[in-house]
Formats: C-alpha cells, structure tokens, sequence
C-alpha cells in the first residue's frame, strides 16, 4: 500500500500499547489514560500489553522486533531509552536504532517515602540514621528513575543504603507497606496516594520545586541535599522503519490525546506530572541529550555496569 493511502487509513484496527512496567506504575496509568483518548478519536481500541522486568528489556526488544506498521507503539521512559545503556554492558535492543521516535508525553519528580515504623519524619533524620549505622538500611527501586533517585542520594548525602531491585515501582512500594524495605523515591502517581492514605511517610521531593499535590513536602533540596534534583520522562515510540506518514498520524495522535482534557484530568493533575509533547526530530534530540546526562550521573554515582 502506498504510505500517503496508508497514513489516511491509518489506524482501521487496533493498536497495541506495549509498557514495560506492571499494571498501576505511573507508565501503565499514563499509558491507559493516553490510550483511551486515542481509542474515543481513532474509533479503534488501543489494547494495553504490560511486559514488565527486567529493567525493560523485554517490552522494548518485542516492540524493536515489531512490524514497522505503526499498530505497535512502546510507552516507555528514560528506563529504557537514556539509562539502560549506560547500566548495562549488553542490552537486547539499541534504543536509538532500533526505533521511531514518536513524540514525549510527559515528565515530572518523584517522591521519596518511608514506612511510618521508621523513626525519622525528615529527609535530615534519615540521613542520620543511614550516617549511624551504614548498610543497615534499604531502599527499593523498581525503574531506573527510582534506583538513580537512592544512588544520588547515597553520593551527595554521603550515606550508605542497601539497594534492594523490583520489577516495577508498585512491586516495591508493596513490601515498603510491609516495612521488608525501608524506603524508596519513586514516581508521585506511585507513592502520593499511598502517602494521602496515611500508609506511608514523605519526606522530601526529588524535584527542584515543591508539588502542587503536596505542598507541604519539602524539596530533598530544600531538606538540606543542596542541588539535589532527579526527574522522569515519558515518550513514545514505534518500530525503526515505520513509514514516516504513520509515524506523523502516531504524533498527531499522541499529542493531541496528552493535550486533551480526558487524559488531563484523568492521569496528568492527578499524578502532578507536567505534559510535555515534542515532534519526532525533538524527542530524538532530547533523548540523546538525556542519555548523556544519565551516563553521567550513573559515572558519578560510581556504578559498574551488570
């Protein structure tokens, strides 16, 4: 089919989100708040396809290895396509290659938490606590984000945790309600709720601004880490080889869903998370300036890759 006759059809079946992290992660929730929008505009239904572990590698080589028709569309994060590189010395998939960038969707901080049992209510008693007796205490991780959130803060706070690896954030705020692990700075859509039910304890927030959900949450910054700061992003992306105008009908798409008012209030104030849209040629751009930034921050951290 030519591509001008298949960017006007397109989509007239389905559409398979693919997410690498579980049902209830914040990518998960964006993906499903964006893929409703798509569905209600397209009169296709999007299907959500939770592959979720290993840091990723296993929704971004089945979308890498997808057919390049646009009915395959990887939701991902800078887990998958800015760190992975950097954390592993082998990885199933390029995350430049192996892709179309389709546009970003969104970006913001992340909240770091603590079983109520533990006896520090500021971000300054705990590190007290880690300085006192080292390697005693945990922190859970599961994405990228997350895990780089606790190394920066071991590095600049001078302290030293024990890492504790999940499939996904949700996984590891369950056994942080269970107090198996300590603590964890992980995505707001993920952590603020189980804080406003009084589960879990913020204190501090990993953004250089305070949250409009929680205003009453410090900065790590404002906490006395001075130039503390670790964010997230999430993005869009189809199989390398996608014919240009599908991948323009996808951007058009994704951006006008992120931008609606049905994803706004359904994921994006709920959640505190900013929209953020880019073309095709932006996100490339930001991604390989983001991957730069997080090769960085894993040297800094003194993290060899696995």
């Amino acid at each position: 089919m030519p591509h001008a006759a298949m960017a006007q059809s397109f989509p007239d079946k389905p559409i398979t989100f693919v997410v690498p992290f579980a049902a209830g992660s914040a990518t998960d929730q964006i993906a499903r708040a964006i893929g409703q929008s798509v569905s209600v505009e397209t009169k296709q239904s999007v299907v959500i396809d939770n592959k979720a572990g290993a840091s990723g590698f296993i929704a971004s080589s089945q979308v890498a290895k997808a057919a390049p028709d646009g009915y395959t569309v990887l939701i991902t994060t800078n887990t998958t396509h800015a760190a992975n590189e950097h954390l592993y010395k082998k990885i199933p998939y390029d995350p430049v290659k192996d892709f179309a960038p389709l546009t970003a969707l969104g970006k913001g901080g992340q909240i770091m938490v603590v079983n109520p049992v533990l006896p520090a209510k500021t971000v300054g008693e705990f590190i007290a606590l880690a300085k006192k007796e080292p390697g005693k205490y945990s922190f859970g991780s599961g994405s990228s984000s997350s895990r780089m959130a606790g190394e920066l803060l071991q590095q600049m706070a001078g302290i030293k945790l024990l890492h504790v690896p999940y499939k996904s954030n949700p996984l590891a705020v369950t056994d942080l309600l269970g107090n198996q692990i300590n603590m964890m700075i992980t995505d707001t859509a993920t952590g603020l709720p189980q804080v406003k039910a009084g589960k879990l304890r913020a204190l501090g927030m990993s953004s250089s601004k305070r949250s409009p959900l929680a205003p009453d949450v410090p900065t790590i910054d404002e906490a006395g880490v001075k130039g503390y700061e670790m964010g997230y992003w999430f993005a869009a992306y189809a199989p390398a080889g996608t014919p240009a105008p599908v991948v323009k009908r996808l951007n058009e798409l994704l951006v006008r869903a992120a931008r609606g008012e049905a994803a706004r209030t359904s994921f994006y104030e709920p959640t505190g998370t900013e929209v953020f849209t880019t073309t095709p040629e932006e996100l490339g751009k930001f991604q390989a300036s983001e991957s730069q930034k997080w090769a960085h921050i894993i040297k800094g951290a003194g993290i060899d890759a696995e």
